[in-house]
């Protein structure tokens, strides 16, 4: 039983490894805390859902534009140093957040600034730190490694905005921002205790950081099609069947309930998350990346085609005295959640194995753009096709065209399915 289960050898026997994603797990909660309090403290303010949604803007922009160059940073410099720093920027943004509050400053403007330098040093961050596991952890350790940061990655989500909104209402806004800074110190502390990770020479290493650097990571992933296959696969998965954005009218309506449904929908994706990890030993020990990531999208496809076929089925009366449309519904979501976080843990996996060191950084900053960019996109592809066709047919198209640019890439990329973790080849 227990090979089935989440292998922690990298955190038993790697002390780096273990203090980062010590670090990470809890400065990823203590973000959650901040990312519900401002969305709260936002519509007390303003009473205005759409206020809310542009917090997401002045998230988002900053983001991309910082992860493109941080991943430049990365491949230039001490990938610690830059660590350290971005860290620092990090918590002194949380700090910022913390005394606006506790000066109860009660201005939105202040409020999107500091979201937009928050967004903008996490998108520094984010691709260094990527690019830093794989000089941490054995490249056989490596679909290990990756399921822990997953699993704390789904935990966080499940239950951090729980936690976050009970701190809000017992305590305040200015206490979750506070117990989110106070997280971040023990991620600078594993910052401040990697050893020294400067460049290292190879293809496409860079001198300096800059737009020139950050051009050649793209000209190298042009080139690379297996790297190249799990990017269109996860803008596959993410433009055409994230139905996110479907659940706040499925649970005021189709599914006959309220927020706390929504909530559930939502909870649903991340319980998969939660189950993959735990028994990630099932699928870490393969071989065959390629195979498993393209299945796992067409897994996810096929969980949102059924999750839509239930949806319309509960449109049109079926069920509609009973719970079952809503425990269907989860059920579907939670395997959904399951396959995202498999192929996840095999892209992740292949872009840190088959990419050379001194590109590492930068091809992990074009990955935080296409996460970052790719749900948002799909969004706006699904949130139209809910208003024009209805929620059930919308998440139903929606998966069956990933299916088939699923089917469509495997056959036009034949090589991928050939990906052999033992000898990665980009």
């Amino acid at each position: 039983m227990a090979r089935f289960l989440l292998d922690i050898s990298p955190v038993r026997e790697i002390p780096d490894f273990r203090r980062l994603w010590m670090g990470s797990t809890l400065s990823m909660l203590g973000s959650q805390f901040t990312v519900i309090a401002i969305s709260l403290e936002v519509f007390e303010l303003t009473r205005s859902t759409f206020a809310v949604g542009m917090v997401g803007v002045f998230a988002l922009v900053p983001l991309i534009v910082a992860g493109l160059y941080g991943g430049s940073i990365g491949d230039a410099s001490d990938r610690r140093l830059a660590g350290l720093w971005t860290t620092v920027g990090l918590f002194a943004m949380t700090v910022a957040l913390a005394a606006h509050a506790w000066l109860d400053v009660r201005s939105v403007g202040v409020l999107y600034g500091i979201v937009a330098l928050h967004s903008f040093a996490q998108g520094l961050g984010q691709p260094v730190r990527g690019a830093i596991v794989p000089r941490l952890v054995p490249a056989r350790q490596l679909p290990a490694a990756n399921a822990l940061f997953q699993l704390t990655m789904g935990s966080c989500l499940m239950v951090g905005p729980l936690l976050g909104a009970f701190t809000v209402a017992g305590l305040g806004f200015a206490w979750a921002y506070t117990l989110d800074a106070l997280s971040f110190a023990v991620s600078l502390w594993a910052m401040y205790k990697l050893p020294p990770l400067p460049p290292e020479p190879g293809e496409g290493g860079a001198t300096r950081a800059g737009f020139r650097s950050v051009v050649e990571g793209f000209r190298f992933l042009a080139t690379r099609p297996n790297l190249r296959m799990t990017f269109l696969l996860d803008i596959a998965a993410m433009v055409f069947a994230m139905p996110r954005v479907l659940f706040p009218v499925l649970g005021a309506s189709v599914l006959g309930g309220d927020q706390l449904t929504v909530g559930l929908l939502t909870a649903s994706l991340a319980a998969g998350s939660v189950i993959s990890g735990v028994f990630s030993g099932t699928f870490i020990r393969i071989n065959h990346h390629g195979r498993a990531c393209a299945a796992a999208v067409a897994g996810w496809a096929v969980c949102i085609m059924v999750f839509g076929a239930v949806v319309l089925l509960a449109s049109r009366g079926l069920g509609a005295d009973t719970a079952w449309p809503l425990v269907l519904s989860c059920a579907t979501l939670v395997a959904a959640g399951v396959m995202d976080s498999v192929s996840m843990l095999f892209r992740t996996t292949i872009l840190q194995a088959a990419t050379p060191d001194s590109l590492r950084s930068r091809l992990q900053g074009i990955f935080i753009v296409v996460v970052a960019g790719g749900p948002r996109l799909g969004d706006a592809v699904l949130g139209a096709g809910g208003q024009l066709l209805g929620p059930g047919w919308a998440a139903l198209a929606g998966a069956a065209v990933c299916l088939v640019l699923v089917l469509v890439l495997v056959r036009a990329f034949p090589g991928f399915l050939r990906y052999d973790a033992r000898d990665p080849q980009p």
